[in-house]
């Protein structure tokens, strides 16, 4: 069983009340090879809600201490996201989920790239809170351009 980001397969879960639908993704919900989970409503987040990032480095740096998250107007909503990311991996252990895809530059979902803190669009290299999470754990995180998702890898066939 694989775990997608609900704003992927068109639920409008997104910060701003939109979704990045991706229609393979869909798909493969559709066909039961997958389940889709949101991180950010499983630690107790609403939609819609204010933009967030990570203010002091990466995913990983939250959970060592040394980064928050915090939205744009300057709340602290670093409880929230660890709570979604433990949640979500509580719910990868129960469904022996070993791959999960996840939305890019996210402060939860991002894999490669996550949005800087500065909440002016610039990215950076690093994981988001949830991915940073599961990594630690042996799960699998790729995002929504991952070459295994390209025809031929049959992992969405």
């Amino acid at each position: 069983m694989i775990l997608i980001s609900s704003c992927l397969i068109g639920e409008k879960v997104r910060y701003d009340g939109r979704d990045q639908l991706d229609e393979r993704l869909r798909q493969m919900v559709e066909t039961g090879k997958a389940i889709a989970a949101c991180p950010e409503l499983m630690g107790g987040l609403t939609v819609p809600r204010e933009p967030a990032e990570i203010v002091g480095g990466t995913g990983e740096d939250v959970w060592q201490g040394d980064a928050h998250v915090l939205t744009i107007s300057g709340r602290d909503v670093t409880a929230a996201f660890k709570k979604g990311a433990h949640s979500t991996l509580s719910l990868c252990r129960e469904l022996n989920i070993s791959l999960v895809i996840l939305k890019e530059n996210s402060p939860s979902c991002g894999s490669r790239m996550i949005y800087s803190g500065d909440f002016n669009g610039s990215r950076q290299t690093g994981m988001g809170v949830t991915t940073a999470l599961l990594e630690r754990h042996g799960i699998k995180v790729i995002n929504e351009k991952d070459p295994l998702l390209t025809e031929g890898h049959g992992l969405n066939q």
